[in-house]
């Protein structure tokens, strides 16, 4: 099955007539959440969903291809992260707001996604009409957080933390106990043993942290988990 589905080809052609729908672009590896989210939105009178991705990398694609007023996305995804997703399709396809639907409700989540240029930010607990909310919201031009997550809380996360502050790509903690382990000179069938995981699995979540952080060898990998503190865990949150 191709990690890209787009809808009718008439439908990808960008039209700017106010009496136009909205068109959007569904980005999340679970068939099922991407059908009930197309079943929303494809109910309401006024957006239309014009194309699937079910990784990072295809909604990169796709929203260039299509130039859809919103993405909505999943904040994890294989292949790319939201953050990345974020980055690189506010700077392939500025025209495009992003809006990430997640179970991520951590300061350092929101923060991230907003400062790689996302435009809204969802709880996937929340009642739908956020989300529609949301949709309509940035493609109008404003922005939007969950009404669950406090303007206070998200003031302070948008204040700059000096010309030097970088974005680090959000490891899942999978990928992160792989990192840590292979930074400490374990092959994949020790880490493999370890984490009772199939080797197999075990070179997934190195595919996916690579991806994520652009490094490859494991000078790199160990250089990487030093730098950012990282080896003195093996399973939680990563050191602030």
């Amino acid at each position: 099955m191709s990690s890209i589905r787009a809808l009718d080809a008439d439908m990808w052609r960008p039209s700017f007539s106010s009496a136009s729908p909205l068109r959007i672009v569904l980005a999340d590896d679970h068939a099922i959440v991407r059908q009930g989210l197309k079943s929303l939105v494809d109910a309401q009178h006024d957006m239309r969903v014009v194309g699937e991705a079910t990784n990072g990398a295809a909604a990169v694609r796709i929203v260039c291809e299509l130039a859809p007023q919103v993405l909505v996305m999943d904040l994890s995804m294989p292949l790319l992260g939201g953050a990345e997703v974020t980055m690189r399709v506010r700077a392939e396809c500025p025209t495009t707001r992003v809006v990430a639907l997640t179970v991520h409700e951590e300061r350092a989540y929101l923060a991230q996604l907003l400062r790689a240029g996302a435009s809204g930010y969802v709880l996937k607990r929340s009642a739908t009409d956020q989300l529609l909310h949301a949709i309509r919201a940035v493609a109008a031009g404003g922005t939007f957080v969950d009404a669950a997550l406090s303007a206070t809380l998200v003031q302070g996360y948008l204040e700059p933390r000096g010309a030097g502050a970088a974005l680090r790509p959000i490891l899942s903690e999978r990928e992160r106990e792989v990192l840590v382990r292979i930074a400490r000179g374990y092959s994949n069938k020790e880490i493999a043993t370890e984490l009772r995981l199939s080797v197999k699995t075990i070179e997934t979540y190195k595919a996916r942290f690579v991806g994520k952080l652009g490094i490859r060898t494991r000078a790199e990998i160990a250089r990487y988990a030093s730098d950012h503190r990282l080896l003195g865990h093996v399973s939680g949150d990563e050191a602030p």
